[in-house]
């Protein structure tokens, strides 16, 4: 299935986009998209029928309709550093020997194509799209990488927007660099498991102002999603509606040749998940 919540900020409303691609309300059945209903099973299969039968679910006017991020009150963003590759390479660093770790506040979550704001003082706002992971069994101690895949709700698209000089160059860790606001745009869609058989097989776009700047997949990963998902649960709890932003490929501006392309005022982000859908987002100044 693929689940999102539509309507202005703060008053979405749960809605489906069925197999011909026509958005249906689910407010009728559930209230919300949520960790309350990711781990209900019950609640869920009720979505499922729902879904499969026809007439069913009221029709939705997609006509003008923002969407918002397609989970609501999000537990912890937990993200993974340097977990590509390219990415690594271009960026000069070691392939990291266990996952790096950083957070992200919930509330840097915006919609799909909400603004991103440049932050005050910023010099070097940079991109990355990157394939989220959202948790709908809680998971401690997992033995194994298939064990934690089966703890995985769903997956969207991700766009950890950073800052390189507060995140590297301010001291302290990265996480003032990752935690502006705006600065994660997640959507449009929740895209249940079953309909993604194999995370390490997806491709990842993003064009700046209409020019690819990243074209990746998640076959380079260095740690892939079970993997992450099963490490992190041997440090912390990973609860249902907790996020884990898994990474980005090479071609982030901090990896290019001076002067550096970072993003501006003005500038035009658009990225996607291979059959996660697509974001766009304009920045403005703070």
């Amino acid at each position: 299935m693929k689940l999102l919540r539509v309507g202005t900020a703060g008053a979405e409303r749960p809605a489906l986009l069925d197999q011909d691609g026509t958005l249906r309300d689910l407010s009728g059945i559930v209230t919300d998209i949520d960790s309350d209903l990711l781990a209900d099973e019950s609640a869920l299969a009720r979505v499922r029928a729902a879904a499969a039968a026809p007439g069913e679910l009221p029709v939705l006017d997609a006509e003008g309709l923002r969407a918002g991020p397609p989970l609501a009150r999000i537990g912890k963003i937990v993200c993974i550093g340097l977990n590509y590759h390219d990415h690594a390479t271009e960026t000069g660093a070691a392939i990291p020997t266990e996952p790096i770790l950083f957070f992200k506040a919930p509330d840097t979550v915006v919609g799909p194509e909400d603004t991103v704001l440049v932050p005050r003082g910023s010099r070097k706002t940079d991109w990355e799209v990157e394939l989220a992971v959202v948790i709908g069994r809680t998971a401690r101690y997992l033995d194994s990488a298939e064990e934690a895949l089966g703890h995985v709700a769903g997956y969207a698209v991700a766009h950890d927007v950073s800052e390189r000089e507060f995140q590297i160059e301010r001291g302290g860790t990265w996480d003032k660099g990752k935690n502006c606001e705006t600065f994660n745009p997640l959507g449009p869609w929740l895209v249940t498991a079953d309909e993604v058989p194999d995370p390490q097989a997806l491709a990842l776009k993003l064009w700046v102002n209409g020019e690819l700047k990243q074209n990746g997949t998640t076959a380079d990963q260095i740690f892939p999603v079970g993997e992450v998902v099963r490490y992190l649960s041997q440090f912390m709890t990973l609860y249902p509606g907790d996020v884990i932003n898994t990474g980005t490929p090479a071609g982030v501006a901090m990896g290019q040749p001076e002067p550096k392309p970072y993003l501006k005022a003005g500038d035009v982000v658009e990225l996607e998940v291979e059959g996660l859908g697509r974001q766009r987002q304009e920045l403005k100044d703070a």
